[in-house]
């Protein structure tokens, strides 16, 4: 098996310096999804995902973490495992500042010194047992994709919009105009959704995804805030699942569980069922006593300080 590399993007909405560039250019924080506190909250998630990686993935070559002209102060950058990437080394200048996850994540296989497989996670994505990279990758070297398995997606949601005449919530909608350009393509519409955990990619097949679908790609990279014509990052599951370049592997909470911080019953069920993946989710509906819960709950699973803090 080929060595494998982890990318993370990280952000610090606490910076005044990049607080300020962030209201200049898309305003300031309001209640909406795609602009709130929780989107940009620093809550310390990046530290303890790291601690996770050392103690359940030692194996990881090397750890790219993308942001926007930050670096956390906590981190030991002289660390040969890690490396800073600023948007500026991935980006096009016309998409830049950007403020959009769904944009950064288009240009993903672009990092200088990549390796071919690799490991994509937000910054509070984490692992709870240990994992090898046969959890990653198969034995024919192709991404095992995980999944959540929707039934029937396509034709809810057809009914849903058509029918109901209702609006397709902002995340479900860019998911959705993933599947419909990979359905275009490739005659398959995927019924699932991301199980917003780490994932696995090819990165030779990240760049033929990116290239078929450049002018749809494209259109959107001056969307410095998340908007509803964007496409989601799962169309580069959706495409290797319809060009038989990975192998699906459907999962629900018990493998893969994401906690909505503000759904205190929740890390009940972590305890109770305790998953491989995981997933720390900050959101509009999150307060700061939400916030310093779910730090606190970080630090009680890995108290421990790894080797990439100073």
């Amino acid at each position: 098996m080929q060595s494998i590399d982890l990318v993370y993007l990280w952000v610090d909405g606490n910076d005044p310096v990049w607080a300020a560039k962030r209201d200049a250019t898309i305003g300031k924080t309001t209640n909406r999804a795609e602009n709130c506190k929780g989107r940009w909250a620093n809550n310390d998630e990046l530290r303890y995902s790291l601690r996770s990686i050392e103690k359940y993935a030692p194996w990881v070559r090397r750890i790219f973490i993308v942001t926007d002209n930050q670096r956390p102060e906590w981190l030991d950058t002289s660390h040969p495992k890690i490396q800073i990437v600023d948007l500026t080394e991935i980006m096009p200048p016309e998409a830049l500042p950007c403020f959009n996850s769904v944009i950064i994540e288009q240009h993903l296989h672009l990092i200088s010194g990549l390796a071919e497989r690799f490991l994509y996670a937000n910054d509070d994505m984490l692992l709870n047992r240990p994992v090898e990279p046969a959890d990653f990758f198969a034995a024919d070297g192709l991404p095992i994709i995980r999944l959540n398995r929707k039934p029937f997606r396509k034709w809810f949601l057809l009914y849903k919009t058509k029918i109901a005449q209702r609006r397709l919530e902002q995340y479900s909608q860019l998911v959705h105009n993933a599947a419909l350009l990979v359905e275009k393509q490739y005659g398959k519409y995927i019924n699932a959704k991301s199980h917003h955990n780490i994932d696995a990619y090819l990165k030779s097949d990240y760049a033929t995804t990116r290239e078929t679908f450049d002018a749809e790609i494209r259109a959107t990279l001056g969307h410095h805030l998340r908007h509803t014509t964007d496409i989601e990052r799962v169309i580069y599951n959706f495409a290797a699942i319809a060009r038989q370049r990975g192998h699906i592997r459907y999962v629900g909470n018990k493998p893969s569980r994401r906690i909505s911080i503000y759904k205190r019953q929740i890390y009940e069920l972590f305890y109770k069922y305790p998953p491989t993946f995981f997933c720390i989710n900050d959101s509009q509906h999150a307060t700061d006593d939400d916030r310093r819960f779910a730090t606190e709950f970080l630090k009680s699973l890995f108290p421990k300080k790894s080797e990439f803090e100073k």
